[in-house]
């Protein structure tokens, strides 16, 4: 089956979203290894519990992501280089902090057994505790919430749905100990600050009216 240049085209923007926030989250690593990290912590932070179970919540982002990103890439044809042009800026934001701001942080002290206790060790196996500011995990979930927060031709309880799921994940980063208060609030800030610039610059780049 013949896939049209558009639909091409938008899956060659879709995978190298996906692309930059792999090379961007563990080339800033490689670069930042032995430069000092600085640790945000705050009391605020050790009041937060930390609840394995919401480890699942935290995983489960990468749908979020891809149902989000996928429904405005192919459904919103006004509004989707919007969400896009935020990604990717965003994704240099945050490899410029992960070298020039590189952070860490104390992970929580695992002592059960249980299904979600071992997934945690797992997930602190594959992701160290660098690279934490701005959180990706909140900034990507919040891109796909924004990207379809007023696209009136997605139903409203999705919408609705993907406030509350972008939301708990933001939170998930907490109770699992992957990051703290202050990565959330810059990845959150990151995303509504891409989305206006994106507003303002992204019709003088694709020569459209202004996307939504």
């Amino acid at each position: 089956m013949k896939i049209k240049k558009e639909t091409l085209i938008k899956l060659i923007i879709l995978v190298g979203a996906a692309v930059l926030n792999f090379s961007g989250y563990f080339l800033g690593r490689v670069i930042a290894r032995d430069f000092h990290h600085f640790d945000f912590t705050t009391p605020v932070d050790r009041m937060i519990p930390f609840i394995p179970w919401t480890i699942t919540i935290y995983w489960g982002a990468y749908a979020l992501w891809i149902a989000n990103y996928c429904l405005g890439t192919f459904f919103d044809k006004s509004g989707y280089q919007r969400a896009l042009i935020t990604h990717y800026m965003g994704e240099i934001v945050c490899f410029l902090c992960f070298v020039f701001l590189p952070t860490t942080m104390v992970r929580a002290e695992i002592t059960g057994t249980t299904f979600f206790d071992k997934f945690m060790e797992a997930t602190y196996v594959v992701d160290s505790a660098d690279n934490l500011l701005p959180s990706i995990h909140c900034f990507v979930s919040w891109v796909a919430w924004i990207a379809v927060r007023k696209n009136s031709s997605i139903p409203k309880w999705y919408r609705i749905f993907s406030f509350i799921f972008a939301a708990a994940i933001c939170i998930s980063t907490l109770t699992v100990k992957q990051h703290v208060l202050a990565d959330v609030v810059t990845g959150i800030g990151l995303a509504e600050l891409g989305w206006f610039v994106a507003g303002k610059i992204g019709p003088k780049i694709f020569k459209k009216k202004k996307c939504i």
